[in-house]
């Protein structure tokens, strides 16, 4: 679905950056909790997200800096937007480092995958988000220890002390 949408900023410490998702493609893409698409912005830049609901009643998807700043958008940027249904199993690439140490550790693949869809996807993004694969490899493997050691939660505050001291 094709739409254009302007780039505005909310008046809030917790989110920035959105564009607005019309109410038409809101009721296409979103199934009860399932509201992952690939959005497409300026025909240039792909990108997997989600479409949120806002206060206000209407929704919107979270356009973060490294993407405002690919297509150098600013506050009142006008954007063609083309949104598809995004049917991949996590909502984000599953990085090779993290895929193998869950082939390699039974224990770490059935905890991780008892995680909450949306906790899934914030393991593959810390992981995703090292450029040097000895470094993923390494990360991936102090997350899914972190996950065993916790019995399947995530505590950020000790993960992140773990994660320096390595």
């Amino acid at each position: 679905m094709k739409f254009k949408s302007t780039l505005q900023k909310f008046n809030s410490n917790l989110w920035g950056y959105y564009i607005e998702v019309p109410d038409k493609a809101v009721k296409k893409f979103s199934d009860g909790n399932q509201r992952r698409v690939i959005c497409t912005l300026n025909n240039a830049l792909k990108f997997q997200c989600a479409i949120m609901p806002s206060k206000k009643g209407s929704a919107f998807i979270n356009v973060n800096k490294k993407n405002r700043d690919a297509l150098n958008l600013k506050i009142g940027s006008e954007v063609n937007v083309l949104l598809e249904q995004d049917k991949s199993k996590y909502g984000l690439p599953m990085p090779e480092e993290l895929q193998e140490v869950l082939n390699q550790d039974k224990e770490g693949d059935d905890i991780f995958h008892a995680l909450t869809p949306g906790k899934q996807r914030s393991v593959i993004y810390m992981v995703n988000n090292v450029k040097n694969v000895d470094k993923r490899i390494r990360k991936a493997i102090i997350i899914i220890d972190h996950l065993k050691s916790m019995n399947g939660k995530i505590d950020y505050k000790i993960l992140i002390e773990e994660l320096k001291s390595s």
